[in-house]
């Protein structure tokens, strides 16, 4: 009985400790995931705050890793976090990338990047403007959903696919630059657009795009 006991308890020890090291290496405060080359940032033992510079390259050990992806709910409800510095290596900004980082004020997405996931901005209510460039081509759903000091977007000619409610309840926002084929209801039941600027790459423009 003592024996197994023993084997339970060393078994719940090692499963803890698998559960806390959800991260390969962190470097100068940065937790990442290393594999084949690449570096993915991700969340770690402490919340990110302030401001946060992710380089386009990590060493560890002896190995070279790209920076090519911020993970999957990396700076989940890092209220504290309030400016990120994204290198031109990332190509893809996960899924609650940065949900309810509440405190971030300001980002700049590269030319790299050609995803943003579901709901990757999710109630950052402290952004004020957000530039996606033309190198994304997709944007997912909810992805700046309930940004309520978001004043202004400009959305370049790469995006071919924005999803639902991308936009909505974003109360704040005055003016919209777009540049994408299709629009459609993204910025629907937002009151306070002042300003609508359609690039010469816009086509169509669905029912109701832009109702109050």
């Amino acid at each position: 009985m003592k024996k197994y006991f023993r084997v339970l308890l060393l078994f719940l020890l090692n499963l803890a400790a698998d559960e806390t090291l959800a991260y390969d290496a962190e470097i100068d405060g940065i937790y990442y995931n290393l594999t084949n080359g690449q570096a993915w940032v991700t969340n770690g033992d402490k919340a990110y705050s302030g401001t946060v510079v992710i380089p386009a390259s990590v060493t560890y050990y002896s190995g070279r890793y790209s920076v090519t992806s911020i993970e999957n709910n990396a700076f989940e409800h890092c209220s504290g976090l309030t400016s990120i510095t994204i290198p031109n290596s990332v190509t893809s900004i996960g899924s609650k990338a940065f949900y309810f980082c509440s405190g971030l004020t300001s980002i700049t997405i590269p030319n790299s990047v050609t995803s943003i996931g579901n709901e990757a901005f999710f109630c950052c209510y402290d952004l004020t403007s957000v530039s996606i460039p033309n190198s994304v081509t997709n944007i997912g759903n909810e992805a700046f959903y309930n940004c309520l000091h978001l004043t202004s977007v400009t959305i370049g000619s790469g995006v071919t696919s924005i999803g639902d409610a991308a936009f909505e309840s974003c109360s704040s926002l005055t003016s919209v630059k777009l540049n994408c084929k299709s629009v459609k209801s993204w910025f629907s039941g937002l009151k306070s657009i002042k300003e609508i600027k359609l690039g010469d790459n816009v086509t169509s423009i669905g029912d109701y795009a832009f109702t109050a």
